[in-house]
This record gives C-alpha cells, sequence and structure tokens, in this order.
C-alpha cells in the first residue's frame, strides 16, 4: 500500500471514529428537546455526554488537519466548493459547544430556553450537513479540469443528498437514545428505549431508501458493488438483530450494534469514492483522484511517523476516559451542567 493510500484509509478512519463517538452525542443533544420532560433530565442528559463531547469534536478537526496535511487538493477543492455548509456546520458546533457551558449560568426561562434550543440546533445540523457532503462526494459535483468546484445550491442540496442527511440524523438519534439507556437509570432509561422502539422502523424505512436512491443516483453499485453490497448487507442484519436486543434490554449490545452501523454506512462512502476524492458531474476525467490530490511522498513520510506515534497515545486517553466515566447517571447525583 502506498502512503497516500494508507493516508486516504486514515482519514475514513477518522471521519468513521467521530461519527461513531460523536455520532451518540448528536443523538443525545437531540433528545434533550424530546425525552426530558423536566430541567433535571436535562440536566442528566446533559451530563451522560459532559465527559466526552468536547474530546469526541476533536475527531472532526483531526479528520480536517490530516485533509489539509495529507491532500491538499482535495481540501482546498472541497472546502472551497462547500464553503457555506461548513461555516454553518462549524457555527452549529460552536453554539452546541457553548450552551452545554452557559445554560446553567442564569434561572430565567428565556435564557434557558435559548440555550437549549441551540443544543438541539447544534445537535441536528451537523449530522445532517455531513450527510449531505458524503451523499454529494459519491453522486459527483461539478468540478473541472483546474480542481475547481463550481456547485449551485441544487448540486448541493437535491433528492439524493437530503435523504443521506436525514439518513444520518435518524440513525445518531437512535445511537443517541442507545447511549442514554445505557448511562441512565429509571424512568429516563426507560423512555429512552420506548423512543428507541419508536425510531426503530423510522430509521430503518430511510436507511433502506438511501440505500436504493444509491443505485439510482450513483454508480457506486456498478464499480464497487463487489464490496459495498456486502457492506451495506451486513448493515441490514445488524439492524434487523437490533430489535430482539432492544427487546432483551440487552443495551451494551444494542448501543454496539448502532455503532457498527454507523461505521458501515460512513465507510461506505469512502469505498465508493476510492480512488477517487472528489468525482467530477460534469466529465468524469475531471474527477481527482487521490494521488492527483496528495502531498510529496517525504510530506506523507513525515506525517506517517508522527500519526504511528500519536495516534496509539489518543486512542489511549479515549479508552481510559470512557472507562473512568462508565457508571450511570441518575437525578440523585449532583449534576456539573
Amino acid at each position: 500500500m502506498q502512503l497516500n493510500e494508507l493516508w486516504f484509509v486514515l482519514v475514513c478512519v477518522l471521519f468513521v471514529g467521530f461519527v461513531f463517538l460523536e455520532g451518540f452525542d448528536f443523538g443525545v443533544g437531540m433528545s434533550t428537546k424530546f425525552l426530558a420532560k423536566n430541567e433535571t433530565e436535562k440536566r442528566v442528559l446533559i451530563n451522560t455526554i459532559g465527559p466526552f463531547w468536547d474530546a469526541n469534536e476533536v475527531w472532526l478537526l483531526t479528520a480536517g488537519g490530516a485533509m489539509f496535511a495529507a491532500f491538499p487538493n482535495w481540501y482546498a477543492t472541497l472546502f472551497s466548493g462547500y464553503y457555506l455548509p461548513f461555516v454553518v456546520l462549524l457555527l452549529a458546533l460552536i453554539a452546541r459547544g457553548v450552551a452545554f457551558e452557559f445554560r446553567g449560568k442564569l434561572q430565567a426561562s428565556h435564557w434557558k430556553k435559548t440555550w437549549d434550543w441551540s443544543i438541539f440546533l447544534g445537535s441536528m445540523l451537523p449530522p445532517f450537513l455531513l450527510g449531505v457532503l458524503f451523499s454529494g462526494l459519491i453522486k459527483g459535483l461539478p468540478v473541472d479540469k483546474s480542481m475547481t468546484m463550481h456547485a449551485g445550491f441544487f448540486d448541493i442540496v437535491n433528492l439524493y443528498t437530503v435523504v443521506g442527511g436525514i439518513a444520518f440524523v435518524t440513525l445518531v438519534y437512535l445511537h443517541g437514545l442507545m447511549f442514554i439507556s445505557l448511562k441512565t437509570d429509571g424512568e429516563l432509561r426507560e423512555r429512552a428505549r420506548k423512543a428507541a422502539f419508536k425510531m426503530y422502523l423510522a430509521a430503518g424505512a430511510v436507511v433502506i431508501l438511501f440505500i436504493a436512491l444509491t443505485a439510482v443516483f450513483t454508480d457506486a453499485f456498478v464499480k464497487k458493488g463487489a464490496i459495498l453490497i456486502p457492506v451495506f448487507a451486513l448493515a441490514v442484519v445488524l439492524y434487523l438483530a437490533l430489535y430482539p436486543l432492544l427487546r432483551g434490554k440487552k443495551e451494551g449490545l444494542s448501543f454496539t450494534a448502532t455503532g457498527l452501523i454507523l461505521i458501515l454506512v460512513t465507510a461506505s462512502f469512502f469505498i465508493a469514492l476510492f480512488p477517487n476524492v472528489i468525482i467530477s458531474s460534469t466529465n468524469a476525467a475531471d474527477s481527482i483522484s487521490l494521488y492527483q490530490a496528495s502531498s510529496s511522498p517525504y510530506s506523507l513520510k513525515i506525517m506517517t511517523v508522527v500519526a504511528s506515534t500519536m495516534v496509539p497515545i489518543v486512542l489511549a486517553y479515549t479508552i481510559w476516559s470512557y472507562y473512568v466515566f462508565r457508571k450511570r447517571i441518575s437525578t440523585n447525583e449532583q449534576l456539573h451542567y
């Protein structure tokens, strides 16, 4: 495997890690609007992700940094063409992070309502925009031979990309409900399980629709069907297995199942892209391959040495932090958020 291929895989791993870890954060953030019935329950929900959400967001920053360093042409074309969606995504993440810290500073109802909406929108918009982004990449975008993207509104927002965004939102919401049932107890825990049952059919229907539209709007199955069909088949099997796990109150296995489904769905975009990083919708010859987009071999070599040193440390710290904060949170405890 060449170094530019290795770094394409690493960028994929970083995005997959972000969707898996920050996915349940987003799900919990959305659930504060639908699941919690009072202020104490909202605080319990926020406290379930309090020790993790900021560290989880680092995976997205690292993915962007890795794209910038390893594939500068990919980064330049993508971030210039998707400038406005990325700004909205960034503002949503900022508002959400500020809301976690600020909502408890005053007891005024309008103050808390403002920050509650910030948490909800800041948790819903990022997965939606990421779904739109990933879907647009494999559908194709208007890129010319100079690697410049000329994307209009309907190149970014169309039936296929919107369904991709909704699929991501429903999956991360279901993933968040699994996390809540794993991290809380009492009535809130039971309510999360009941809400997961309601979301089960909705999320499954949207994902199946998205897979069908992928066959219609892209050539992913034509070119990569030998890999993508087993990947989606495994995702469907896991989704079917989730129902008896929910009924049997196997909360740890249910959370693992939704996490694996998110991993498979996110990885499928990169599988469909390879060896390209951006597919041109105007002329296939203008598609940007990872070989055209990558940095020099020496830069990639230095990055590989640094990554091989630091990534194990980051992984060890992440595992340790989840172990330390593994116990359930109840309404009877002192809540910090």
